[in-house]
């Protein structure tokens, strides 16, 4: 079950020619929101691609991995997960290395981190050893790592947090501090650990929470943005972190990913949280729009029930995908997000029917790579093909 390396870096970056240079120093990736040039922070960037930055061919073996919470990598529950991968089309792990808590997998030597008690809190102390578990087994390890839901670094560093307008630090609606995504520094911190995850091992980065806060209106006029420059848009500020983040990641020879709505796929707009589909797929390796059925509301593509609709809302959100991508020809490859919990009053449990639903939907439409959310690192082998003799079995198979 040898899991061939995604598509690196061709060259070190785009050849870009500046119309004007940014007050704040920031190099930015091209990420271009049209064929010819995009606006970011305010000053118009024009790029010259001289070849393509990323090799598209696709792994010989598309990944399909399961979300492994770091308490879950930390403790005997490991041997657990790697023997559901053993035996089945599991052939990569999708690991916390920083949470929506701010704590982290492991100590870490980033100054940041030390300071603000994130290595306190750590999930486990023997990192390698257990990384070395899964290199042993042919898993992928891919290290996930939260941006803007941080409130152990908003408590602790304020200067680059989110305030009330009355003063204090702004919280969301269950109480939690965010970080100003419009803020460098929290981009850098962010890439700083990814940066030790890939030298610790991980063969892959994963950012989440590459956005602000998806609160309602009322709650969101009551935040303010200390990093945020006049007429700033919240989409500039998710640019320049995804170009903080791409530039750092990229040279390490590693894929960069983001973890993105579903709904990015369909919207006109950014959300409300700065997430535009062009913006990532013309930067990422790959970009995992989180399509689980339960976050879709009533009447979403014409389903009164999306919930127990799985089949049909992923063949939907992922059909809108691959037609917004299709106009750029090296556009991040797609790997969905798909629900293996279940959530919602008026439910169906999600069994494995219901999670094999989904992937057939993906998989019907070329989407070979997948990866399966449980929070509680939860998963029904039934779910999931057998996997013997170095063959994934289908079900006529077996």
């Amino acid at each position: 079950m040898l899991v061939a390396p995604m598509r690196l870096a061709r060259q070190a970056g785009a050849v870009l020619l500046w119309a004007a240079t940014m007050s704040r120093g920031l190099f930015a990736q091209s990420l271009p929101a049209s064929p010819d040039s995009m606006r970011l922070r305010g000053v118009e960037l024009r790029y010259v691609l001289p070849e393509p930055l990323f090799d598209n061919t696709p792994a010989a073996e598309p990944i399909k991995a399961l979300y492994v919470n770091a308490w879950a990598f930390g403790s005997n529950k490991l041997e657990h997960l790697v023997r559901l991968a053993d035996s089945t089309e599991i052939n990569a792990f999708v690991v916390d290395v920083k949470d929506d808590t701010g704590c982290l997998l492991y100590p870490s030597e980033v100054k940041v981190a030390q300071e603000i008690g994130a290595t306190r809190c750590v999930r486990t102390k023997d990192v390698r050893s257990r990384l070395d578990t899964l290199l042993a087994h042919d898993i992928y390890p891919i290290a996930r790592i939260v941006v803007a839901k941080d409130p152990l670094l908003a408590e602790h560093r304020s200067r680059w947090s989110v305030q009330h307008r009355e003063g204090g630090l702004w919280r969301d609606r269950i109480g939690i501090a965010w970080v100003d995504a419009y803020n460098d520094s929290v981009w850098i911190y962010a890439a700083l650990l990814a940066e030790e995850a890939v030298r610790l091992g991980f063969k892959e980065v994963q950012f989440d929470y590459v956005r602000f806060p998806d609160e309602p209106k009322e709650a969101m006029a009551e935040a303010i943005f200390p990093a945020r420059r006049a007429r700033e848009t919240q989409r500039m500020g998710v640019q320049a972190g995804i170009a903080i983040l791409t530039n750092r990641i990229q040279p390490l020879g590693v894929p960069v990913t983001f973890d993105i709505f579903g709904l990015t796929s369909a919207a006109t707009g950014d959300l409300g949280i700065g997430q535009v589909w062009e913006d990532f797929i013309t930067a990422a390796d790959v970009v995992l729009p989180m399509v689980y059925p339960s976050h879709y509301y009533r009447g979403s593509y014409g389903l009164a029930w999306p919930n127990g609709e799985p089949y049909r809302v992923v063949h939907n959100a992922l059909s809108e995908a691959i037609q917004r991508s299709s106009p750029f020809a090296q556009a991040a490859i797609i790997r969905p997000y798909l629900q293996a919990f279940t959530l919602g009053r008026r439910k169906p449990r999600y069994t494995p029917h219901e999670i094999r639903e989904q992937i057939r939907a993906a998989e019907e439409l070329g989407i070979k790579t997948w990866v399966l959310w449980n929070p509680r690192s939860v998963y029904q082998r039934d779910s999931l093909r057998p996997y013997k003799d170095g063959v994934t079995v289908t079900s006529g198979d077996q």
